[in-house]
C-alpha cells in the first residue's frame, strides 16, 4: 500500500429527484508505469491505480479501466443522475492489491 495515497471527492450535498449532478474525483498517487529505471539501473516496479468505480446506492454509475499511460494523481469528472437520496461509493484499485474507498452522501432537496 502506498503511504501518500489520498482520495478526494466532490459531490453536491443535495439534488432534486431525477437531477443530473457533476461528480469530481481525484486520488493522490505516484502512478509508476514500470518502464523507468531506478538509480541502481533496475526497472522500478509498476504501481498504478488500474481501475476506478463509482456506485450510487449499490448501482454502478461508472467503471473505468486505467492503463499505465495515465498521469500522476488521476482525476475524473462525470455526471450521475440522482433518483433518490443515498450514498455515492468511490473505489480505486491499485496494482499492489490495495483498495482505496470514499463515501459521500447526497440528499433529495
Amino acid at each position: 500500500m502506498v503511504e501518500e495515497v489520498k482520495p478526494r471527492v466532490k459531490v453536491p450535498k443535495s439534488a432534486a429527484a431525477g437531477e443530473v449532478v457533476t461528480i469530481k474525483a481525484l486520488i493522490s498517487h505516484k502512478m509508476e508505469s514500470g518502464q523507468r529505471k531506478g538509480s541502481d539501473g533496475n526497472l522500478i516496479p509498476r504501481q498504478i491505480i488500474n481501475r476506478f468505480t463509482c456506485d450510487l446506492n449499490g448501482v454502478n454509475v461508472i467503471d473505468v479501466a486505467i492503463d499505465p499511460a495515465v498521469s500522476t494523481n488521476p482525476y475524473f469528472e462525470f455526471d450521475a443522475k440522482v433518483d433518490a437520496a443515498g450514498e455515492f461509493k468511490f473505489t480505486w484499485y491499485d496494482d499492489d492489491g490495495s483498495v482505496y474507498e470514499d463515501v459521500k452522501p447526497i440528499e433529495i432537496a
